[in-house]
């Protein structure tokens, strides 16, 4: 019997057959991402349905050499969690630790399951009169240990911050099998090194996320959503000024939005039906919400007015219900099928300061037209913390390997603008294998050093999710 052999044999006697999943057929749906991405098949798919199971796991693949790709909802977009093409990787899914443990709406907090679907946890805090601040277009589908494993942004990062700022405590399976329990629920600790910083954002490469403390805000009694008209990149910015010195940490979103993204929405989902009598070259869609008697509609009302005055906003949709609400929030998701629709096509989720997105936007369209006047170029994100997503559909004229090229070259030609403004290549996808390339290359010896003592320190065998983010060993 082989070792791999041998592994296998043993989970499924600890485990239960049901928890090793071996037939092809049956690990069908762990082996693409949301993109459509796929690489290969893996050794097999572990599903674990606690943490001394998955630590079981970790021992277990550690004393037989095997490397492990651990796996949350198959959201991700750059490869992180699909098994490598040599077949030796064993998935790790994590959906069956899907408990959410406690929740404390006097301390608010939140411990859950690494396996559990973000949505869930939504509703969970919801009727505690609270709730979790991260808002995502896969809520639906991504579990909360992938949005750690990523640092996941969305749409709420201009107020709540990213993952990094929504995480009081972790419980990690380290790649060895130990569990370190670092399930803290206070809220300030300052007792040396704050170690579950080097699990967020490590895309399951120093370890496995099994467990988290979540921090939970008051529930909002009150939102208002506007979509807005403008005539320019410039004038989005400078309503953005205007709407965050107005508004404070009432402001929850500021989307920039061009019209393309409007019509992709529109061919996406019929119902929806073209939100302003006349057409505009780019749109904001913004919300605030608040707790307690703050009169939104009128701050809402007097922003578009100053804006109007200075000839920043042509013209204004204001929701007047939550169902209105929701359907201007659907442009926002719908643009995204839209795009997907429209097949292999190149997203990017870049940054830059805030008050350069104008001449980056300028700067970047230019040296990608000048690369390939028959493409289009489709840029849109979140204003307040300045992510972009300055995505490119390929000329229809090429084939899907051509495709693939030409797209590579753009992105590179895109990311030589983005450096002479001291960007960054990944705001909140992460850098997993897609990535991996143009990351190692904007590395300084000094940064490669530390990020490769890290990974040695916690991994040195080097089986813990294997060539994403550093190469594998």
């Amino acid at each position: 019997m082989s070792d791999d052999t041998s592994l296998l044999a043993i989970l499924e006697q600890q485990l239960g057959k049901r928890a090793v999943l071996r037939d092809p057929a049956d690990q069908a749906r762990y082996l693409s991402d949301w993109a459509g991405n796929r690489l290969g098949m893996p050794l097999a798919v572990v599903r674990p349905a606690s943490t001394a199971e998955l630590a079981e796991v970790v021992a277990l693949c550690r004393e037989h050499g095997v490397a492990m790709t651990p796996q949350g909802g198959h959201s991700g977009l750059v490869a992180g969690a699909l098994p490598a093409s040599d077949g030796r990787e064993l998935v790790i899914s994590l959906e069956r630790l899907n408990r959410i443990r406690d929740i404390d709406p006097v301390n608010f907090s939140m411990t859950v399951d690494a396996g559990c679907i973000l949505e869930t946890i939504k509703q969970a805090a919801a009727e505690h009169d609270c709730d979790f601040p991260l808002s995502l277009g896969a809520q639906g589908s991504c579990q909360i240990g992938g949005n750690i494993a990523t640092n996941a942004g969305g749409l709420n990062v201009l107020r709540h911050g990213m993952m990094r700022q929504l995480v009081l405590g972790l419980e990690v399976v380290l790649p060895d099998g130990r569990i370190w329990n670092g399930l803290n629920t206070l809220h300030k600790d300052n007792r040396g090194v704050d170690l579950k910083q080097l699990f967020l954002g490590s895309e399951g490469t120093l370890g496995i996320v099994s467990g988290a403390v979540l921090k939970l805000v008051p529930k909002a009694e009150q939102s208002r959503t506007a979509l807005l008209g403008l005539p320019s990149v410039e004038a989005v910015i400078d309503l953005y000024v205007l709407a965050r010195r107005g508004c404070s940490d009432l402001l929850t979103a500021f989307e920039l939005i061009p019209r393309r993204c409007i019509e992709l929405a529109m061919e996406a989902t019929p119902s929806l039906s073209d939100p302003m009598e006349e057409a505009h070259p780019w749109y904001v869609l913004m919300e605030v919400a608040a707790t307690g008697p703050v009169d939104l509609s009128a701050m809402l009302e007097q922003l578009l007015e100053r804006g109007m005055e200075r000839e920043l906003v042509l013209d204004g949709a204001l929701a007047s219900s939550e169902n209105q609400s929701l359907q201007l929030w659907q442009f926002r998701e719908s643009m995204l099928e839209g795009q997907r629709l429209r097949g292999e096509h190149l997203r990017t989720d870049i940054s830059v300061p805030i008050s350069a997105i104008p001449a980056f936007v300028t700067e970047a369209t230019e040296a990608v037209m000048a690369a390939s006047p028959d493409c289009e170029i489709i840029a849109y994100g979140h204003v307040g913390d300045g992510n972009l997503h300055f995505n490119i559909l390929p000329p229809g004229t090429l084939d899907n390997d051509a495709k693939h090229d030409h797209l590579h070259a753009l992105e590179t030609t895109l990311f030589e603008v983005l450096d002479g403004f001291d960007g960054s290549i990944s705001a909140e996808h992460g850098i997993g294998r897609a990535k991996q390339a143009a990351y190692l290359s904007r590395l300084s010896p000094m940064e490669l050093e530390l990020a490769r003592g890290i990974k040695t320190l916690l991994d040195p065998d080097g089986l813990m999710n294997a060539g994403r983010i550093l190469p594998a060993r």
